[in-house]
């Protein structure tokens, strides 16, 4: 799966951007979102696009607030060999991840990993900004002290993400782009690939061809395989 020719231009890098989706984090036991399995294509709930919305944590807060529960939080996943030996290259001075997943597993491993929807195991009460235990907020949505909602700094539906600017001028400065378990399909992460330079190489590793008009080396298989035979140099 990892040929010669894939390892000399990791060799070869000084500035690898690792963008990142849901299906890194299947290893670690965790769902990814639009795959066949996912959690858009299995929920029982009706509409999830509409259950992580900002109108919805508006409109219908504890409807939402279930739905994550039950099928977005698992404490205790653990990171896995992609998340390791990202982490290995960023130690080395030779990457950044930056990742669309919001379930805090890369920044176990590294803390300057962009979260660009943010993690749900942040918590704050939007009423004053000030923030919550993660599990108090899985016990009750709302804070003991006053009744405040809260919520998850995550990026919803309707809403900016975050360190966009950030995620931005990482982008432009890669000389490798690497976007791995991700569909590819929610925009602004997918439109950061426009921000790269023309000269940039760059690569996907998915189970399915992603839909892009870019210049791309599409690598069809199994992440974790690939990342467990990647050698840092």
């Amino acid at each position: 799966m990892l040929t010669d020719e894939i390892q000399n231009l990791f060799n070869n890098a000084k500035r690898i951007v690792f963008m990142t989706g849901a299906g890194v984090s299947t290893a670690s036991g965790i769902p990814d979102y639009r795959s066949k399995g996912g959690l858009y294509t299995t929920s029982a709930l009706d509409r999830p696009e509409y259950l992580l919305s900002h109108t919805c944590f508006q409109k219908d807060p504890e409807r939402q607030y279930k739905f994550m529960k039950e099928n977005m939080y698992f404490p205790d996943a653990k990171p896995n060999a992609i998340h390791r030996k990202m982490a290995e290259f960023v130690k080395a001075g030779k990457a950044r991840v930056i990742t669309q997943n919001v379930d805090g597993l890369h920044t176990k491993l590294d803390p300057s990993t962009i979260e660009f929807h943010g993690s749900l195991y942040r918590i704050y009460a939007p009423v004053d900004q000030k923030s919550a235990n993660v599990d108090d907020y899985l016990k009750s949505m709302y804070r003991a002290s006053d009744h405040a909602v809260l919520r998850p700094d995550i990026t919803f539906y309707e809403e900016m993400p975050q360190h966009v600017q950030e995620a931005v001028e990482t982008v432009s400065k890669a000389d490798l782009l690497v976007i791995v378990g991700t569909s590819f399909q929610v925009y602004p992460f997918a439109g950061l690939i426009d921000y790269a330079p023309a000269d940039a190489d760059k690569i996907a590793i998915n189970m399915e061809r992603i839909n892009t008009t870019a210049p791309i080396r599409q690598i069809i298989g199994d992440a974790t395989k690939f990342f467990s035979e990647l050698i840092l140099h």
